[in-house]
């Protein structure tokens, strides 16, 4: 931390130095289309998923391909989920009056949680496809558009409660802001 002068920083200081540093964060992750999250995401979702298929059927595999009998299934970036990745990030920034490394282990928590909660859809997916194909666009679709928005808030409010979250994201930080202009 900086020091003016030899004097430590006001609470108010550290309060809007934290705030500025997690919102420079989400800022930059968020740029470029979340291209970190599915540079990261991407490996770690096709090759688990390709290897639980591996298991399960004679299946081959050609990046981003995962070939099983007839049926082709390609894995491309809304299957990775990156803005899911990237909102669970965000969420955990907006968040105010989390230690550094509480905020890790609940990062490390919520992209665990949804990888292996995508690897599954992936699995059950490509399973649906090959057994009953005539239900294939419908659940892709239902997955797609609803099980995604349920995954993420699902996943938070589970964080929330696990790790004894009191702040409410963005909110938190609008209402320190807020008190510390109308104390001036």
């Amino acid at each position: 931390m900086f020091k003016a002068k030899g004097k430590s920083k006001s609470g108010e200081e550290k309060i809007i130095f934290d705030i500025i540093i997690r919102y420079s964060l989400a800022f930059l992750a968020s740029l470029g289309s979340f291209w970190i999250f599915y540079a990261i995401f991407t490996p770690l979702t096709f090759y688990p998923s390709a290897f639980i298929l591996k298991l399960i059927y004679n299946a081959s595999i050609e990046n981003p391909f995962i070939f099983i009998g007839e049926n082709t299934i390609f894995i491309n970036k809304a299957c990775v989920a990156g803005s899911a990745y990237a909102l669970l990030f965000l969420l955990n920034m907006a968040s105010y009056g989390i230690l550094w490394t509480k905020r890790a282990k609940i990062l490390l928590f919520n992209f665990s949680s949804l990888l292996v909660l995508n690897i599954l859809r992936i699995g059950l997916l490509a399973i649906l496809l090959i057994i009953l194909p005539e239900l294939y666009d419908i659940t892709h679709f239902i997955f797609w558009h609803v099980m995604s928005i349920v995954f993420v808030v699902g996943i938070w409010l589970f964080t929330i409660k696990l790790f004894k979250i009191k702040a409410i994201p963005f909110f938190s930080d609008f209402m320190n802001v807020r008190g510390m202009i109308k104390k001036k």
